[in-house]
């Protein structure tokens, strides 16, 4: 097991003016943190990436769709969705990360007044079994990421998540188990854990404000047990949002806070997550 932050927490774009804040992840004992890719070139990550390897410190990426949409039917805008997915893959590359992960299917906040359709669900899957199929080229692996009904239509349950798994069928490609959105979806976030175990290859720990893990009401000690049990031994990564980025919080509805300081998000989540699962049996 691999313990993760991620660095959403303070920017979309990680440079030089972070190093403070990552040598501390380091000091608290992280094994690695969780790069948002949203903007840059190659070239950027891989500078990136040095500098987190001269820290002892792993990386994944995160971040949304950067163009176009997977599920649309106009050719062109899918087209533009698998561009925007390899420059994604390029970037994971570059900073040295083995695994990319996100919402990346469609633009988020835009609703079509009702669920998928089979046609979206099929155009996606063609679109992100391209992706994975790239990304495999670079030995990365995709996890897709579902969000709660008011963050977006087309991908809110494990079941969902874990059917769209099967149908692009590539072995590196899994879904992102998040305790945030499926403390919203889900009747119990962990009877999702065994039954969708074979498809899950990420995991968020996320409280239920977004906030600091363990100062809510989700039952993270039933969710490592679970986990545990079922084999999981992949990352477990916590994100939590602020209200310092304006566009991010909009997306992620933060307008008031959450937490004192950002060092009790990391701090006091990494002893949760480690005694948590050394606990777990």
């Amino acid at each position: 097991m691999k313990l993760g932050f991620c660095l959403l927490l303070w920017d979309t774009f990680i440079t030089e003016a972070h190093a403070p804040i990552i040598d501390d992840i380091k000091a608290t004992g992280y094994d690695g943190v969780e790069v948002p890719v949203f903007t840059g070139t190659p070239a950027d990550y891989e500078s990136l990436g040095k500098r987190l390897a001269a820290a002892g410190l792993e990386a994944n990426t995160i971040g949304v769709l950067p163009k176009g949409s997977c599920i649309s039917a106009d050719k062109a805008e899918r087209q533009a969705s698998l561009d925007g997915l390899k420059w994604f893959a390029d970037c994971t590359a570059a900073v040295g990360g083995k695994l990319m992960a996100g919402p990346f299917y469609h633009p988020l906040g835009t609703f079509s007044g009702a669920g998928p359709t089979a046609d979206e669900v099929a155009r996606c899957a063609e679109v992100h079994a391209q992706a994975a199929e790239y990304a495999a080229r670079h030995g990365i692996s995709i996890s897709v990421e579902p969000l709660n009904r008011f963050e977006c239509y087309f991908l809110n349950t494990s079941a969902q998540a874990a059917e769209l798994v099967k149908r692009v069928n590539q072995p590196n490609y899994g879904y992102l188990y998040d305790t945030f959105h499926f403390n919203i979806e889900e009747d119990s976030i962990v009877d999702v854990i065994p039954a969708t175990i074979d498809q899950i290859n990420h995991v968020h720990i996320s409280e239920n404000n977004r906030g600091v893990p363990g100062a809510g009401h989700i039952d993270f000690a039933s969710v490592f047990k679970a986990l545990k049990a079922a084999g999981y031994d992949g990352w477990m990564t916590i994100e939590s949002f602020g209200s310092a980025l304006p566009d991010l919080a909009a997306a992620t509805k933060i307008w008031r806070p959450i937490f004192k300081t950002p060092e009790d998000v990391y701090r006091k989540g990494y002893k949760l997550m480690r005694e948590g699962w050394d606990a777990a049996g």
